[in-house]
């Protein structure tokens, strides 16, 4: 192994799982420079990944690539797993746009905190393999933890990194990650869990749903899906019913004033519901009654709601349909 003449820098992708945590501590410890990147969109969030550099000192990238992922999204090469995740082309994805900032900014190569065999899909040795050769990024992602276990990159051969130094860690077991962990001082990490909302079945649903009936989305339409209960009422005519407070409020949030119809009882408490993009007075209707039968309005009794659209307020009067009576709607 030749020294290098300068230490290397290396570009890490960072989830702030402890998996990426240990990977830029186990390079950082052999002198190398490392900084981290962070992909958000409204099916994951760059949270634990800021959080994980408050701890570590290390610097942090977060760039939201909303637009890029979706147009993947509707058509990933690999297809989906259980649910709506596209891991593999989602994987290649980010390490292309790693490997932008990497070019840019003089990054030597990238690094991840995969460990082989950890997840059935995305981290076997061929699904790490086809991530490589479709990002663009062949032979320059390290993945310390695993590395010993795989060929060598790049920066191994020509001495940016000392290969033994690296780890050969393999399987779901996390025990040596949690001593590795210990080893650095590292107490603060977030439990084993998937992060993303596209492997979520019910979300998962109404993303389909939200394809099937529109050749675009905006970001706010994506995070709606979040929140509340979703029915589809005809055609491109959808409703989102709060279920507490917490859904009201975000529905508040992500909606579009402009475009949207925001529907609330007038007399009585119950949910904010909402119509994105508006529709006809009969599908109104309709929506409205549907919230009045989530409220706390007396059954069989007609109940006076309010539409406001771009502004303006109008009141109608409707009788609630109880929940049994649309889950026909519910997506």
């Amino acid at each position: 192994m030749t020294t290098p003449a300068k230490p290397a820098r290396a570009l890490g992708l960072c989830s702030g799982g402890l998996d990426s945590t240990l990977a830029a501590l186990v390079l950082r410890k052999q002198g190398i420079s490392v900084e981290c990147v962070t992909f958000e969109t409204p099916f994951f969030s760059a949270a634990n990944a800021r959080r994980a550099a408050n701890i570590t000192g290390i610097p942090l990238t977060v760039n939201n690539i909303t637009d890029e992922y979706v147009a993947m999204l509707r058509n990933p090469h690999c297809g989906y797993g259980q649910n709506m995740n596209p891991c593999l082309d989602c994987h290649a994805l980010m390490f292309r746009k790693a490997a932008e900032i990497m070019r840019e900014r003089g990054f030597d190569f990238l690094f991840s905190g995969e460990v082989v065999g950890q997840r059935p899909m995305s981290q076997t040795k061929p699904s790490l393999r086809y991530v490589e050769k479709n990002s663009g990024c062949d032979g320059d992602i390290l993945r310390p933890l695993s590395a010993k276990l795989l060929p060598e990159t790049a920066a191994e051969k020509t001495g940016l990194v000392d290969r033994a130094q690296l780890l050969d860690i393999a399987g779901r077991s996390r025990k040596r990650q949690i001593k590795l962990a210990e080893d650095f001082g590292l107490t603060e990490y977030p439990a084993p869990a998937g992060g993303c909302l596209l492997t979520d079945e019910g979300f998962s649903k109404r993303l389909r749903d939200l394809f099937a009936h529109q050749e675009s989305c905006s970001g706010n339409e994506l995070n709606l899906l979040r929140y509340g209960r979703h029915f589809r009422l005809k055609g491109r005519a959808k409703l989102i019913v709060g279920r507490d407070q917490t859904d009201n409020d975000k529905l508040l949030r992500h909606h579009d004033p402009k475009a949207d119809m925001v529907i609330r009882l007038k007399k009585f408490p119950g949910p904010i519901a909402l119509v994105p993009g508006g529709a006809s007075k009969d599908v109104i209707t309709l929506a409205a009654s549907i919230c009045a039968g989530y409220s706390r309005a007396p059954a069989f009794t007609p109940v006076e709601a309010v539409v406001t659209s771009a502004g303006s307020n109008e009141i109608i009067r409707v009788l609630g349909l109880p929940p049994s009576d649309v889950r026909k709607f519910l997506i």
